[in-house]
């Protein structure tokens, strides 16, 4: 088993280096000089040859594309993803103080994901082509279907608005301003990032569940008067739990970038919101260092499911 996740480990590396390249080498091709930037704009019109280059050699890019790609990228391992080109505040700084919400929400999200997704699967699996089935799968088309951005003006408008239940926007920390500030704060985001996944968790576990009950030991086991619970428990999940287990990782994977809409319509202080203004503004320092940050988070969330997959089903370590 240690050789298998040192092997799946080591294939990472490749794939984060690629990652490393095409980042960098997008903000490269980018248009807009960071030293005009920092200059203020049209004020690099005015200032002499040697502000200038002043500036880009505080920056580090008066060096060879080359150097500064290796610098970056060692900079990255160690943490430091560089300076913004506006606050000259650190952008490991700037990031470690959004973490807490954008992981707050994205695990929020797909906690409502998981328990409302996984049982209306199953359900609609057991109970295929019945009723309960059809209509299952029709709110999960809907959820599907539905843009966030829309139901979040919505929850907004009626829970926010019309009842009061909960604020309309912002963040509370869950370790600074207690449990129930939090998940006032929280439910909302989580419900807006959570129904979209919920529906496809709720559509992949049916579709398994269902090839998996129409197999030849599924018969077996029901003609030797095995009780239907346990047939479902002890044969017929742990059989289908494989593409689940795919979808979940992929949830996963896209929620860190999903949190872009969530944060921004609910102004949550987290590094989705961030890397929209980074955007806006051309920092380029913050813009890297995100994308870097969501590529790897990505990467290493499909590696924990291959590592899951081991566990799962023994074949797959010794494949």
């Amino acid at each position: 088993m240690s050789k298998y996740i040192l092997r799946r480990f080591l294939l990472t590396l490749p794939v984060l280096l690629i990652v490393s390249i095409i980042t960098f080498s997008i903000m490269q091709l980018a248009p807009g000089d960071p030293a005009a930037i920092v200059l203020g704009g049209d004020y690099i019109m005015f200032a002499t040859a040697e502000e200038i280059e002043d500036v880009r050699e505080a920056m580090g890019i008066n060096k060879p594309p080359i150097v500064q790609y290796f610098d970056w990228l060692g900079g990255f391992f160690v943490g430091n993803l560089g300076e913004s080109l506006f606050t000259t505040e650190s952008v490991s700084y700037l990031v470690s103080q959004k973490i807490e919400a954008t992981v707050s929400t994205v695990f929020s999200g797909i906690f409502i994901a998981l328990v409302l997704g996984i049982p209306m699967g199953i359900l609609a699996g057991w109970k295929m082509n019945t009723w309960v089935d059809r209509a299952v799968m029709v709110f999960a088309v809907l959820g599907f279907a539905i843009p966030g951005f829309w139901l979040a003006f919505n929850l907004i408008f009626l829970f926010s608005l019309k009842l009061g239940w909960f604020p309309v926007f912002g963040f509370r920390s869950f370790f600074t301003d207690g449990p129930v500030e939090f998940f006032r704060y929280i439910a909302l985001p989580a419900i807006t990032l959570g129904v979209a996944f919920m529906a496809l968790i709720a559509r992949m576990t049916r579709s398994s569940l269902v090839e998996v009950l129409s197999e030849d030991y599924i018969r077996t086991a029901r003609s030797k008067g095995l009780a239907e619970r346990i047939i479902l428990t002890r044969h017929a999940l742990r059989a289908a739990s494989m593409p689940i287990v795919t979808v979940i990782g992929l949830v996963f994977a896209a929620a860190v970038t999903g949190t872009v809409i969530t944060e921004t319509v609910f102004a949550i202080p987290g590094m989705g919101r961030m890397f929209v203004k980074a955007v806006g503004d051309r920092d380029f320092p913050i813009i890297q260092g995100l994308m870097m940050i969501f590529a790897t988070s990505y990467v290493f969330l499909n590696l924990a499911v291959d590592i899951l997959y081991a566990f799962l089903d023994p074949r797959v370590r010794y494949s």
